[in-house]
């Protein structure tokens, strides 16, 4: 009798994503003439899935999606001009993160907190992904 070895494979299927949740600030964005003159308060969620085969490596930054970066454009680029629509402002934050390399799907959500009384919030969803 002839005995087989089996060698042993481990494989993984990795997902990395980097979470921003719930970061809010004051804006200009809107189609009305009272939103072109007055801030208001916008949410925004943002998942980002980087590529999980990059190792993450503390000597070498450019491994990862540095989100205190993302946040930071994220305000520079809501406090450069007005959005007229929450749509256009949504491609405008994926053609800045798409910027960087490692990004390979981004989830955004963008909520306008106190434009309609009877709501909580109203807003948009949107995911792009690089193929």
């Amino acid at each position: 009798m002839k005995l087989i070895k089996f060698k042993r494979r481990e494989k993984f299927r990795y997902k990395r994503k980097v979470v921003i949740k719930d970061l809010i600030l004051n804006i200009l964005v809107g189609i009305h003439s009272f939103e072109k003159k007055k801030k208001q308060r916008v949410k925004f969620n943002i998942e980002i899935l980087t590529n999980p085969y990059v190792s993450p490596n503390r000597k070498d930054l450019s491994s990862i999606l540095n989100y205190e970066e993302v946040v930071m454009k994220i305000e520079q680029l809501t406090d450069s001009y007005h959005h007229e629509l929450l749509e256009d402002l949504a491609e405008n934050i994926f053609n800045m993160i798409f910027k960087n390399k490692l990004v390979k799907k981004i989830n955004l959500k963008l909520e306008k907190l106190d434009i309609l009384k009877k709501t909580k919030s109203v807003g948009i969803e949107v995911s792009k992904t690089k193929i």
